[in-house]
């Protein structure tokens, strides 16, 4: 009988250490969840993630994704309760104002070296660093334009004839980035005072201004408005899903933003965090960005796409001054505002 006691006491006890296993086990098993707040495309969100997923199956990615002028004001909003861990793809110049305030965390992803130096912060560690750059561009509708004899603008300077009267809509730049670099560069091409004479003209040819850098494209395409001042990644979209798009780089010279990651500022930061923006910067991911923008953070050495000036490094890129652009921000976004924001299409 005290055998059988004692026999039965130790099988107790190892089902309860067993228990005591599989709970640490299935625990251990369990994904690590980071909140990424994100203004990439759409389009191009699945396949990134697919990738990261398959590298990293071990975290799991709990997305926000919004255009970047929102992005921007929720971790603002957030900054005394910060909900992101990882802020990815998202416009350089909403960024830099919020890293002034404090809401980054330095980090140096693994790779940094290679970044290019126009791509990333200049601290060590970086508060941020780039993974592409994109640039405006006009996408064409040329059978709508066709049918109503109109030419083909080459230049901003074309798009203030008055026959475009109507047909033209183009981001609004307190919501998105497109809109910001697009004045933020005529503003630096052409001073405060030519810019805002410029944009006043324009104003008169405008159709909508949308809250979406790539909508203007679309619109374009469906020919809605023949002329969407845009940025690259859509403008060729549009053209390659069969739309009679032609992709336009202004002759005065093309305004550009780099989408960038950032650390996010918080009591607790998780490694995952850490892991994502290693592997965002990774050559594997980068050569995934690097199908939809012509120019990513490291050098791949990749020729540049069909229907890319040959000089766009050179020439066609603009000398922009992200801090300058930045720091000026609010005042630009305010005076903007009161001046155009009656064309402004309504909010979702």
């Amino acid at each position: 009988m005290k055998k059988v006691s004692t026999l039965l006491i130790m099988t107790l006890i190892c089902i309860i250490l067993a228990a005591g296993c599989s709970s640490k086990s299935s625990s251990g098993d369990k994904k690590q969840e980071i909140t990424v707040y994100t203004a990439i495309e759409d389009a191009q969100i699945p396949v990134y993630l697919e990738a990261f997923e398959k590298a990293h199956p071990e975290i799991e990615v709990k997305l926000v994704r919004d255009s970047t002028g929102i992005i921007a004001a929720k971790l603002l909003a957030e900054k005394d309760n910060p909900i992101a861990d990882v802020v990815w793809g998202t416009g350089i110049t909403n960024l830099m104002p919020l890293d002034e305030l404090g809401l980054f965390e330095p980090y140096n992803p693994k790779g940094i070296d290679k970044i290019l130096p126009e791509l990333k912060d200049k601290a060590d560690p970086v508060h941020w660093v780039g993974i592409d750059a994109y640039m405006a561009t006009f996408a064409v509708n040329t059978v709508e334009l066709e049918n109503k004899g109109l030419p083909i603008p080459k230049s901003y300077e074309d798009l203030l004839d008055p026959k475009y009267k109507g047909l033209i809509s183009m981001p609004n730049p307190a919501s998105s980035g497109t809109g910001f670099l697009t004045v933020s560069a005529l503003i630096q091409l052409m001073g405060e005072d030519g810019a805002y004479e410029y944009l006043d003209k324009l104003h008169d040819n405008i159709g909508i201004y949308t809250h979406s850098g790539s909508k203007p494209a679309k619109l374009a395409g469906q020919g809605e408005f023949p002329i969407g001042i845009s940025f690259d990644y859509p403008s060729f979209k549009e053209k390659e899903s069969g739309a009679p798009i032609e992709v336009v780089f202004p002759k005065e010279g093309s305004g550009w933003e780099m989408e960038a990651n950032t650390l996010v500022k918080k009591p607790e930061i998780k490694e995952a965090a850490k892991t994502f923006l290693d592997w965002a910067v990774s050559r594997e991911a980068l050569e995934l960005v690097n199908k939809n923008f012509a120019v990513v953070s490291i050098d791949l050495g990749n020729e540049l796409p069909e229907g890319y000036p040959n000089n766009l490094l050179e020439k066609q890129l603009i000398d922009n001054d992200f801090q300058w652009a930045a720091k000026q921000r609010d005042s630009i976004l305010e005076e903007w505002t009161k001046r155009y924001d009656s064309k402004s299409e309504p909010k979702e």
